[in-house]
């Protein structure tokens, strides 16, 4: 388990922590929550999917960010009042992912943050967790990071390989923080301030997959 050295209310929870049953008090009661997520990233984001139009898993990098120990959780517990106060939280973690990115070196492109949101009102959810990643997008981008949105409506994104499939969907509301990746280029060509970030980062390397069809991961991470 890691916590944030400035700011002691934000702390990461690690796959080992929950392998160990190693939780402090305060998050006992988030232990099934946080069990389910990890099941979830385990058979749906790193698992191939009939609907999601393309071969490979659902996300394809969960799996090696499990495995190399660079998957974390974290539990925003309560009801944020708008998602201006939920971006402020998230704010926190974007400046921990940075800094936890620079230390993994060659494997930082692995490291991923869900920060789940457990107590939020199903009526409350559109407005909390896809509005607050519409706020953050842009600042994000900046930095070369990604947010995504997930929840169980799902969010009514479809797929890049398959416009009917819907693949934002979680058993918890989340946010989901990862580094962007050449292949992110559908996602930010409709802007042209997050399409110049992209092309001042990747453009050299852009894949000709990546301008004419899908990408391997969308904005939450997994392959849309």
């Amino acid at each position: 388990m890691l916590i944030r050295e400035s700011s002691a209310r934000l702390t990461l929870i690690e796959l080992g922590d929950l392998a160990r049953n190693d939780l402090p008090a305060w998050l006992e009661k988030r232990e099934e929550t946080l069990r389910e997520m990890v099941e979830w990233a385990s058979s749906y984001l790193s698992r191939p999917h009939p609907e999601v139009g393309r071969k490979g898993h659902v996300c394809p990098f969960v799996k090696t960010s499990m495995n190399r120990g660079l998957f974390y959780l974290a539990v925003e517990s309560g009801v944020p009042e708008s998602s201006a106060e939920a971006a402020q939280a998230l704010r926190g973690y974007r400046d921990w992912f940075v800094e936890l990115a620079r230390r993994n070196g060659s494997a930082a492109q692995y490291t991923t943050i869900l920060v789940l949101f457990p107590d939020l009102p199903r009526d409350r959810v559109v407005e909390i967790i896809e509005n607050t990643q519409v706020l953050l997008k842009a600042d994000y981008v900046s930095r070369g990071l990604m947010i995504g949105e997930f929840h169980d409506g799902p969010p009514a994104k479809g797929g890049l390989w398959n416009p009917e499939f819907r693949p934002l969907k979680s058993p918890v509301p989340l946010l989901a923080i990862r580094h962007m990746v050449p292949t992110d280029l559908p996602f930010l060509k409709d802007d042209p301030e997050q399409l110049a970030e992209y092309r001042r980062r990747f453009d050299a390397q852009t894949p000709p997959a990546a301008v004419t069809g899908p990408p391997l991961a969308g904005e939450g991470g997994q392959g849309r």
